[in-house]
């Protein structure tokens, strides 16, 4: 499986992890207790198949910033948590680290 495929599966199952652990309002709904173990197990599984051909630290930069944008924006969809102009800027800062590290670096596959 290519690596940024298996990136984007652990990012979308963190994704899904977190989202229903804010819904499973701290572990107290079942179904939604059970899809957050399951989306992490996921998560970290798909991690650890990326961590073979790219480095740890590229790895983790990327995952954990999709996954706090991503985050952000379920929580405003979803959730009706408000974002401000200093988050908004934030995560478009994140997006800008991702663009450097994929157009520019040379530790990652391109």
């Amino acid at each position: 499986m290519p690596t940024y495929l298996t990136l984007i599966i652990a990012v979308i199952a963190e994704t899904i992890g977190t989202t229903a652990l804010q819904a499973s309002q701290q572990f107290t709904r079942p179904i939604p207790a059970v899809i957050t173990v399951i989306g992490y197990a996921a998560a970290f599984y798909f991690l650890s198949l990326t961590l073979r051909t790219l480095p740890v630290g590229v790895v983790y930069a990327l995952w954990s910033g999709l996954g706090i944008v991503l985050i952000a924006i379920i929580g405003f969809v979803v959730f009706g948590q408000k974002l401000d102009l200093a988050a908004i800027l934030g995560m478009g800062l994140i997006f800008a680290g991702i663009a450097v590290i994929q157009l520019l670096s040379n530790t990652t596959t391109h």
